[in-house]
C-alpha cells in the first residue's frame, strides 16, 4: 500500500468513527438562527452575493474583479458560533474562503481574530484548513490540517467556542485545535475583547496553495462558497459591560463543562493531532527558537 492508499484508508477510518462520535456532541448545543438580514450586513461587492428562493443558502462568488464578505451586526464576547459552509469545488487554488472572528472591520494594528481559512486546491488535492490566533494584532499562530471528508461536496459545520478558558475550533463539533488560557495576564490568549462574526472569499495566490506557486485559474471562475445555518449562543456586548458574562453567569458555554474537553472529545482530537495535522508552529523550531508560552499549556486541562 503507498502513502496515499495509507492516507485515504485513514482518512475514511476517521470519518467513520468522528462522525459517529460527534453526534453525542448535538444535545449540549442551544441554537438561535434567523434569517441572513436578521444576523449580518454585506461588507463589500453586493452584487457578488445572493441566496437561494428560500433565503435559507447564502452564496458568495469570486471573480476576477473581486469577491465579497459579511459581517455580523451584533458584537460578542465569549459563547458558541457555528456555520455550515460548502466550500468552492473543482479546481480552486489560489481562493481563500475565510471564516473568521474579529474585533473590527480590517486587519487593525490591535486586533484580536480567531481564524478559519480554507485554503483552496488544484483538482485532486486535499483542502487545508488554516487555523489562526491574534491578540492586541500579534498572529503567527498558524496550524494546518487536512479534513476527514471533501468539504466541496456537502455542507459541514465549522463552529468556534470561546471562552475564559480555552478556546476550541470545531469541524462537524469534533474539535480540531484547542488553545488554553493560562488564567494570568498574557499576550496569546484573546479574552478582553468583543468580536464581530465574518467571511469572505477572496484571490490569495500569492500564498495559498502551495506557498504560491499554483495561481487562480479565472477561466473556471466565479468560484462560489455556500453557507446556511448561522447559529450563535453567545454573550451579546452592550457598553460597558454585560450582564451574560459573570461569576453568575448561567449559560452552559461558560459552564465548568464547557471549560474542559469532555472524555469523546479528548479521543476525538487525539486522532485528529495523530492523522490531519499537517503543519504546527509551535513545533516549528526555525520559526520560533523559543517555544510560544501557550505551547506548553496542556489542552487536556
Amino acid at each position: 500500500m503507498d502513502a496515499r492508499s495509507s492516507s485515504s484508508l485513514v482518512i475514511l477510518l476517521l470519518a467513520a468513527i468522528l462522525a459517529a462520535s460527534s453526534h453525542s456532541h448535538e444535545a449540549a448545543i442551544s441554537n438561535s438562527k434567523g434569517s441572513f438580514e436578521d444576523n449580518f450586513s454585506i461588507m463589500w461587492s453586493h452584487d457578488h452575493f445572493s441566496t437561494s428562493k428560500d433565503g435559507q443558502i447564502w452564496y458568495l462568488s469570486l471573480d476576477n474583479n473581486t469577491g465579497c464578505g459579511f459581517q455580523t451586526k451584533q458584537r460578542y464576547r465569549f459563547g458558541w458560533f457555528s456555520m455550515k459552509l460548502k466550500l468552492v469545488g473543482g479546481d480552486s487554488a489560489g481562493v481563500v474562503t475565510a471564516y473568521y472572528m474579529c474585533t473590527e472591520n480590517g486587519a487593525g494594528p490591535e486586533r484580536d481574530e480567531l481564524d478559519f481559512e480554507f485554503l483552496g486546491n488544484r483538482t485532486g488535492e486535499p483542502y487545508l484548513i488554516q487555523t489562526n490566533v491574534y491578540k492586541n494584532g500579534t498572529g503567527g499562530r498558524e496550524m494546518r490540517h487536512m479534513l476527514w471528508f471533501d468539504p466541496t461536496e456537502d455542507f459541514h459545520t465549522y463552529s468556534i467556542l470561546w471562552n475564559n478558558h480555552h478556546i476550541l475550533f470545531c469541524v462537524d463539533r469534533v474539535p480540531i485545535r484547542v488553545l488554553r488560557n493560562n488564567g494570568k495576564p498574557n499576550n496569546f490568549f484573546p479574552n478582553d475583547k468583543p468580536m464581530y462574526l465574518f467571511s469572505s472569499i477572496w484571490n490569495a495566490d500569492d500564498w495559498a496553495t502551495r506557498g504560491g506557486l499554483e495561481k487562480t485559474n479565472w477561466k473556471l471562475g466565479p468560484f462560489v462558497s455556500s453557507y446556511k445555518d448561522f447559529s450563535v449562543d453567545a454573550c451579546q456586548w452592550e457598553d460597558p459591560y454585560p450582564e451574560c458574562v459573570s461569576t453568575t453567569t448561567k449559560n452552559w458555554w461558560d459552564q465548568y463543562a464547557a471549560w474542559h474537553l469532555s472524555d469523546d472529545q479528548k479521543m476525538d482530537y487525539a486522532w485528529v493531532q495523530r492523522n490531519l495535522v499537517i503543519y504546527d508552529y509551535c513545533k516549528d523550531s526555525q520559526r520560533y527558537s523559543t517555544v510560544p508560552e501557550e505551547c506548553s499549556l496542556s489542552p487536556w486541562a
